[in-house]
């Protein structure tokens, strides 16, 4: 029986998960996006685009920004249930 790697699709439910789950883990800590861009040396533009949909971060920014609001980037990107 050979293994077969399925590719992850980007989808729009996951730039939704993305989305939703930070805001809702920047809520749940009492953390503003004004903080959350200092935290990770970004601007707040960038931060209220990504909490808006409009873009999505890089990868090196989703792992900060996991890293800082402790949690896995999984988790952020919709990947899996377990933060």
């Amino acid at each position: 029986m050979s293994s077969k790697i399925l590719p992850i699709v980007y989808n729009i439910s996951m730039k939704n998960q993305f989305t939703e789950r930070l805001k809702e883990l920047l809520v749940m800590r009492g953390i503003s996006q004004s903080e959350l861009a200092k935290a990770i040396n970004t601007t707040p533009t960038s931060v209220s685009y990504w909490i808006n949909g409009k873009r999505q971060p890089l990868a090196e920014s989703i792992y900060i920004i996991a890293e800082y609001l402790g949690v896995s980037s999984d988790y952020l990107l919709g990947l899996s249930d377990k933060m």
